[in-house]
């Protein structure tokens, strides 16, 4: 796992339990994890998005010289927050490198389209009210979830992308959403 643990980010113990798990259970499932994993361990890891409700563009790197880069991950955090109440959270660093992971996968120049990132709990309340695809415990809630699409590539192809990498949850919406959830929860899909 790369964790920076120098520095103010810090893991709680639950968090490291729940990765841990969350590990475990990809390892047994993937039976190959490293081989899936396309980036090398110490190499730098940046993003670029585009938030189709804010209209904000960011590219950056996240990760170098063997650390998170602090600066970097308050500035994805911000881009992730609620765009309904401007509510920031600590994202989990393990949703950027599955990001990266998915983008290198996808070979790429453009951006991911972010549609969702950290809800607020009257954010995802309003939402699941709307629709029983949301869930009312959803792993946006804790900031471990993103939901994107990346133009020039099928949803389809970008959601068994990100299924090829079995590190966390995989669900497909293309019926009017068209973008695709991951998050860094136990390995699993649907609607894949």
């Amino acid at each position: 796992m790369d964790w920076d643990t120098t520095g103010p980010r810090r893991v709680s113990r639950r968090g490291l339990l729940i990765g841990a798990g969350a590990a475990g259970a990809a390892a047994m499932t993937a039976g190959a994890v490293a081989a899936a994993t396309p980036r090398r361990r110490d190499g730098a890891r940046w993003l670029a998005f585009e938030s189709a409700w804010t209209g904000e563009k960011l590219k950056l790197t996240y990760y170098e010289n063997g650390r998170y880069v602090e600066d970097a991950l308050h500035a994805l955090d911000r881009l992730m927050r609620d765009a309904r109440d401007n509510t920031v959270v600590q994202m989990d660093p393990r949703l950027y490198d599955i990001l990266f992971d998915l983008h290198r996968l996808m070979d790429s120049a453009n951006p991911f389209t972010l549609i969702s990132g950290y809800r607020s709990p009257s954010t995802n309340a309003m939402l699941a009210a709307r629709s029983r695809a949301v869930a009312k415990n959803s792993f946006h809630l804790r900031g471990w979830a993103a939901d994107v699409r990346l133009q020039g590539r099928d949803l389809r192809q970008l959601a068994l992308g990100a299924i090829s990498l079995h590190r966390g949850g995989v669900g497909m919406y293309s019926r009017k959403s068209n973008f695709i959830h991951v998050d860094t929860g136990p390995v699993r899909r649907w609607n894949v």
